[in-house]
């Protein structure tokens, strides 16, 4: 080594180093004492150059110490485990480009971390951490895990992000159980192997964004439940082919977005079981594989268009589902009510998906002008559009007796005296509602005056109610 007058202390490191032995420094005096202070300029030298014995695995394990002094191992190349725990740090440690084994602050307290494009061929163990300051990350490539479980990142300084983990590769997991933040995590364009666990964590940023997850590649999971993350979300183009598990969780944002996942291929995205949601929802263009969401969670303002889902749980009346496809504050979708129906037919709910299909066929009936506004109402209050059959035939029934007793009080003249049928009032208007069948009725008489406009009335009225009727009974024979 290059240091010379070491304090007993770092002696003591010296001698353990070579055989990785474990110093612990909690029983020798006060925290800030010099019984407990090493320098880190000791830590440095012997990482790069500390003595070795034969047969033995050289390693810095060292417990409840103060770091006195900036540790600087910027580009250097370590193969030594660094297990630095329950210590203080005076400065931020610097492991930029570095080339490190693995490496364990677990239960210290830091300033910050610099640890940006650094290669780190085990894990990094940052569990129950208390940093004050950011965490760079950023094109850090760890072979192992992250673990930030119970860690504690608050930043005076909320220019910059708190934790910011960018383009970061990490072959493992991220377990960041309880992770409590202050400020911006940034993890757009990161790149995860495993799953990222971020259960019962605590992000806050109110106003701005509390995680930026653009882009993010997650192999397994993104799993937060109980999160409670006050600050907008965005997961934009984000691929998940497991779960976005939100069970339970508390997502606050209000007057912005509180979840954006546009764009994102999610095998199953849950919000079930949590409070509402407080701000905008934005799944559009997404892709989910099944899509588990309560209508309590949902906030006044969903943004749907473009969304793509093959299955809707938990299973809801229609008319519990339908406000989802109006708080869309853009304009009408259909896409969003084909996607619906599809999702009740899959069940085998027809029911639930005509219901669906008329609100879009009304939904679609306010963009129209004055009117086809009239003509929708009117179609509405006659046959739902045709998804109620069965009031169409009502109507006809309605008119049959109708048409019959009038007509039976006033038979209309023949046309031709002597060749016409004995007149039926039913069959006649039967033939006059139907607009296919003839029972020659109608073509032997001709009735006059507002008999004759009772006869039109019943023709024209006849095809629209036979065709509507027709046309249900089409679609229920195409979808069995």
């Amino acid at each position: 080594m290059e240091i010379n007058d070491l304090t007993p202390a770092e002696q003591r490191l010296r001698r353990a180093f070579a055989t990785g032995a474990t110093v612990d420094f909690r029983a020798q005096g006060e925290e800030n004492g010099p019984e407990r202070s090493v320098r880190a300029a000791v830590l440095r030298a012997l990482l790069l150059n500390g003595p070795r014995e034969p047969g033995e695995i050289a390693a810095l394990k060292v417990v409840g110490a103060r770091v006195t002094g900036l540790l600087d191992l910027r580009h250097a190349v370590v193969d030594s485990m660094i297990r630095l725990v329950h210590c203080r740090f005076d400065e931020a440690p610097r492991l930029v480009g570095a080339q490190l084994n693995y490496v364990s602050l677990r239960d210290s307290e830091l300033p910050g971390l610099d640890a940006s494009h650094t290669r780190i061929d085990g894990g990094l163990r940052l569990t129950r951490c208390r940093v004050g300051g950011q965490v760079h990350l950023s094109r850090a490539q760890i072979s192992g895990a992250l673990y930030l479980d119970g860690a504690e990142v608050i930043a005076t300084d909320l220019t910059e992000p708190v934790l910011q983990l960018n383009q970061v590769s990490i072959d493992d997991d991220l377990c960041a159980r309880g992770l409590r933040t202050q400020g911006l995590i940034r993890l757009d364009g990161a790149s995860v192997t495993g799953s990222i666990d971020l259960e019962d964590a605590e992000l806050n940023n109110p106003g701005a964004h509390v995680l930026n997850a653009e882009s993010l590649d997650v192999g397994a999971n993104l799993l937060g439940r109980r999160l409670r993350a006050y600050g907008r979300i965005d997961l934009r183009g984000s691929r998940v082919p497991g779960r976005v598990d939100l069970l339970r969780s508390s997502l606050s944002n209000p007057g912005g977005t509180a979840l954006r996942a546009s764009s994102c291929v999610i095998g199953e995205l849950w919000l079930r079981e949590g409070p509402r949601i407080e701000g905008r929802l934005n799944l559009r263009r997404a892709e989910v594989g099944q899509l588990q969401l309560e209508p309590e969670m949902l906030p006044d303002q969903v943004r749907l268009l473009d969304l793509t889902y093959t299955f809707l749980t938990p299973h809801e009346p229609a008319e519990r589902r339908l406000p989802m496809l109006e708080r869309d504050d853009g304009a009408f979708d259909p896409h969003a009510y084909e996607q619906l129906t599809g999702a009740y037919r899959r069940i085998g709910d027809d029911r639930a998906a005509r219901v669906v299909q008329l609100a879009k066929q009304r939904r679609h009936r306010g963009t129209l002008p004055w009117y086809g506004r009239v003509w929708g109402h009117l179609q509405d209050a006659a046959v739902g559009y045709g998804f109620r059959p069965l009031r169409a035939a009502v109507w006809l029934l309605s008119l049959l007796a109708v048409g019959s007793i009038t007509y039976a009080g006033h038979h209309p003249p023949p046309l031709k005296a002597g060749e016409a049928p004995e007149f039926n009032p039913v069959f006649y208007t039967l033939d006059l509602l139907l607009p296919v069948i003839s029972f020659g009725q109608e073509s032997a008489f001709a009735p006059r005056d507002w008999y004759q406009t009772l006869s039109y009335v019943l023709i024209v009225t006849g095809w629209i109610l036979a065709t509507t009727v027709v046309a249900g009974v089409t679609r229920t024979v195409s979808r069995q």
